[in-house]
């Protein structure tokens, strides 16, 4: 039977889907010709799954009004359909059923469900608002001095502002952002908003929460100002790890022949490194990197971002644990610690079945895309598996193949997205359910190794 928030999250972002493909349909949303259907329905996906990949341009084959739809439907898939569920309860005075509120917790906090819900919910929301915010003015300062009309420049800000907070990698630009790759006020503000969408909900109100503590004379007993969670410390760790690492990898692997300089390389390489793993802006063309650089892009895409967050992938800290679960076993360990802390078995077995769900999810998606896709010119297997981690990761980078898809990978590749936003663990837990009663069988022993 399916469990009720499971079924919550996705029927809630399923019906959003619907909706968002029959307003894009909708004459006025797109230029005559331009969006068929099957292309409504990839962008409205593509949008709540805060993905990125497109196979109609968003600045040019959608009108205005399609625009505002899609930049709705990505805030929308950002903060996650039972967040704006709940706003509504809340205007209309009404409250969120204990079951609802357990799913919001499971989403963001990671606490037990009566621990004062509405204020960090509130404060959740303003944190977006704020930061969201805050965004739009770096980014219309850094394209005022190009401006030629005010009221599209502040388009231009709103809409790629969401954008990269939600971690959507949608742009207005043809090229996606290559066009301002030189304009280095306007790619840190789009690096700062992509971390702070991609670190968690959990993580950014617990840093706000510290903040208050530290420089408030009001103090909060309940709050240790002096050290943050297990979990956020992890996060943040392991997100440093992955952005200089991978900005260092990237940057000796190669970027593009493009980039003569070094300080053009290194903007490119850590802009990249940043946005692979849940964002999908580029600022060099994707598919004129070496084949070492999209299988080190493709490891950070699959990682993607942290949980409670408005990114994809199997998160930051399954593939912390994951690390730490190997080092404890290859030693000879018989518990798993990370960060001084043992990891319950609960959790190394929920992260165990995540990898292998994981896993077995994209090797099916590579072998379908290569039985679709595989014999069209200009198309190759590399292409093929970049494609399909990034629609699993909801990150949106492509090699350029996104618009070339036949029917059935276009659907497959929405399916993907969906399953990458929502998780796997998340959609095998509607599909299989436990088997009542535990029956105990005899030991086999199979050679391993």
């Amino acid at each position: 039977m399916l469990g009720l928030p499971e079924a919550l999250l996705i029927i809630g972002f399923g019906g959003v889907i619907i909706l968002g493909t029959l307003l894009l349909r909708l004459p006025w949303t797109h230029q005559p010709g331009k969006v068929s259907f099957l292309n409504a329905l990839f962008t409205s996906t593509s949008a709540v799954c805060v993905t990125g990949l497109t196979v109609v341009d968003t600045g040019t084959d959608f009108t205005r009004f399609g625009q505002i739809v899609i930049l709705l439907l990505i805030q929308a898939g950002g903060l996650g359909i039972m967040t704006f569920a709940a706003l509504m309860f809340q205007f209309l005075g009404r409250r969120l059923s204990l079951r609802s509120q357990s799913v919001l917790h499971g989403s963001f906090f990671q606490q037990d469900i009566g621990v004062n819900f509405k204020t960090m919910f509130r404060r959740i929301l303003w944190l977006t608002a704020v930061t969201e915010l805050l965004g739009v003015a770096v980014l219309f300062a850094a394209l005022l001095p190009q401006a030629a009309h005010l009221g599209e420049t502040l388009f231009q800000s709103v809409f790629h502002a969401v954008s990269a907070f939600c971690n959507a990698g949608f742009s207005l630009y043809k090229d996606n952002l290559v066009e301002v790759r030189h304009n280095h006020l306007f790619t840190i503000a789009i690096m700062g908003l992509i971390v702070i969408g991609g670190l968690g909900h959990t993580v950014v109100h617990e840093l706000w929460q510290r903040a208050e503590c530290r420089f408030s004379r009001r103090r909060d007993r309940d709050i240790d100002c002096r050290r943050l969670s297990v979990h956020a410390r992890v996060v943040l760790r392991f997100t440093a790890i992955l952005i200089v690492g991978g900005a260092a990898v990237i940057l000796v692997l190669g970027l593009t022949a493009a980039e003569t300089s070094w300080e053009a390389r290194l903007a490119a390489a850590l802009f990249q490194s940043i946005t692979a793993r849940t964002a999908g802006f580029n600022t060099v063309d994707i598919g004129r990197l070496p084949l070492a650089s999209l299988l080190l892009i493709s490891i950070l895409m699959f990682i993607g971002g942290s949980p409670a967050s408005c990114a994809g992938g199997i998160k930051t800290t399954v593939f912390a644990i994951s690390w730490a679960e190997l080092r404890a076993r290859v030693r000879g360990e018989t518990e798993v610690r990370l960060l001084d802390r043992r990891i319950p078995n609960e959790t190394l077995w929920r992260v165990s079945l995540l990898l292998r769900l994981a896993l077995l999810w994209n090797i099916v998606g590579v072998l379908l895309l290569l039985v679709t896709e595989g014999a069209r010119p200009g198309i190759g297997m590399h292409d093929v598996i970049f494609e399909q981690i990034s629609a699993f990761g909801t990150v949106g980078l492509s090699t350029g193949i996104t618009d070339k898809l036949s029917a059935p990978g276009k659907l497959w590749i929405i399916a993907t997205m969906f399953v990458g936003r929502l998780g796997p663990l998340t959609l095998a837990m509607w599909f299989f359910t436990p088997k009542p009663g535990p029956v105990q069988y005899p030991e086999g022993k199979v050679m391993i190794g």
